[in-house]
């Protein structure tokens, strides 16, 4: 292999690791927590318009990352797991850009009301009926809420949090 054919493997492995980047985008932020941002808050983000649609859970690539066994359940334990966001419109975000709130859809249902209702007090049929109901969470919370209402059992999150089954 010479110069010019290591310069081509540079530039294309480059090339995947800015597509990685694009598509795994983070937004990390200062002064928000769980306890005050709510499912369906819309944000301005540069050009962007995004939309809170549902709390992270924490999975067992923690325990690996971290080398920590049981890393993901503390996580889930504390109610301190992000959240995720729906782009409602694209635009370009620039580091520096400030997240403006635009409006409140479902200010009752902070996250940390979800997380408590999902992970604490799980069978409250009140709380998860609000979910199941709750139209701006995406969908797979509302089919836990739902499954737990006709089940009247919780879910097992061994293989999320441990990776076993």
């Amino acid at each position: 292999m010479d110069a010019a054919d290591d310069e081509a493997a540079w530039k294309k492995r480059e090339q995947e690791l800015q597509w990685e980047r694009w598509r795994r985008e983070n937004i990390s932020t200062a002064g928000l927590t769980e306890a005050e941002v709510a499912v369906g808050d819309t944000f301005r983000l540069g050009d962007a318009l995004i939309q809170v649609s549902q709390g992270r859970q924490p999975c067992w690539k923690l325990n690996h990352r971290f080398g920590v066994a049981d890393m993901a359940r503390r996580v889930q334990q504390a109610g301190r797991t992000g959240w995720y966001y729906r782009v409602l419109q694209t635009g370009t975000v620039t580091p520096g850009d400030r997240l403006e709130l635009i409006d409140r859809l479902a200010p009752d249902w902070t996250l940390r009301r979800l997380w408590h209702a999902l992970y604490v007090d799980r069978m409250n049929l009140v709380e998860l009926e609000g979910i199941a109901e709750l139209d701006v969470l995406a969908e797979g919370w509302r089919k836990y809420a739902l499954r737990r209402l006709e089940s009247r059992r919780v879910e097992d999150w061994s293989a999320r949090l441990d990776g076993s089954a």
